[in-house]
């Protein structure tokens, strides 16, 4: 409880507010349908993977840059952050998403805002494409901070924020055709929220896995154990569940 007293804590909670406000505002701007200028997946792609790649290079020093509750989860499973920082990042990020695509929602004309880049099935892609689809797009950007964050690498070519811009970028080039590339869960829950369109859904949450028998224990997600990316898929009351096993003992860091 002592970190709620420093200002080095508040000044990192306020940090994830203010960076994933601004990604969500940069990345679903540039998916919105202009008259005179459609965007590509190019320019889609490019947005994110430079919103990113900025603003892990200008905030990472202060709240290490996770702009994404799901490595806030990794960071805390290892051990990288406390519970009650982590607690505080995901609600900041989750509020800043929320009001970023806000923002942009009203001060977009009403025939340009169209569906705000909601996460959804595109291309007659099917549940079972799009969970394998989007459980490699997360598993290449999880591969790519490990790497580029590891404190064992000898090497110093590039830098973490250049390295996971172009990850993001990566993943859009791919994901956008299947189900407009989510990696995020606040991304995903933000222009949801505001146009009040939740189907096909995707939340992205961390649980542990049972020994012998893999399964969802919402009340302790986050305990030891190998660390499951679950990928949930909301539409009305039936649920797809997949899980993607990673070992716990890596680091996770943006910074």
């Amino acid at each position: 409880m002592w970190e709620l007293r420093s200002i080095a804590f508040s000044r990192a909670v306020f940090a994830e507010f203010l960076a994933t406000l601004i990604f969500v505002f940069f990345g679903l701007g540039s998916a919105l349908n202009w008259p005179q200028s459609l965007p590509s997946v190019l320019q889609i792609a490019m947005a994110f993977g430079l919103a990113i790649g900025t603003l892990v290079q200008a905030l990472g020093h202060i709240s290490g840059a996770h702009m994404n509750p799901a490595v806030t989860v990794a960071c805390l499973v290892g051990c990288h952050v406390s519970f009650l920082r982590a607690a505080f990042y995901v609600a900041a990020q989750l509020l800043g998403a929320v009001a970023g695509a806000a923002l942009l929602h009203e001060i977009t004309p009403p025939n340009v805002q169209g569906n705000l880049a909601v996460n959804a099935l595109h291309n007659n892609t099917t549940v079972g494409q799009a969970v394998t689809v989007e459980l490699f797009l997360t598993l290449q950007l999880v591969l790519c901070i490990f790497a580029s964050t590891d404190e064992r690498r000898g090497d110093s070519l590039g830098t973490p924020a250049l390295s996971i811009g172009f990850s993001v970028t990566l993943g859009h080039l791919l994901g956008i055709h299947y189900t407009g590339c989510s990696m995020n869960p606040a991304r995903s829950l933000a222009p949801a929220v505001v146009t009040g369109k939740f189907d096909d859904h995707w939340l992205v949450v961390k649980a542990k896995e049972s020994p012998g028998n893999p399964k969802v224990q919402a009340e302790d997600g986050l305990g030891a154990g190998p660390i499951l990316v679950q990928l949930l898929k909301l539409s009305g009351p039936e649920c797809t569940l997949t899980l993607l096993s990673f070992p716990s003992s890596h680091h996770l860091l943006y910074s």
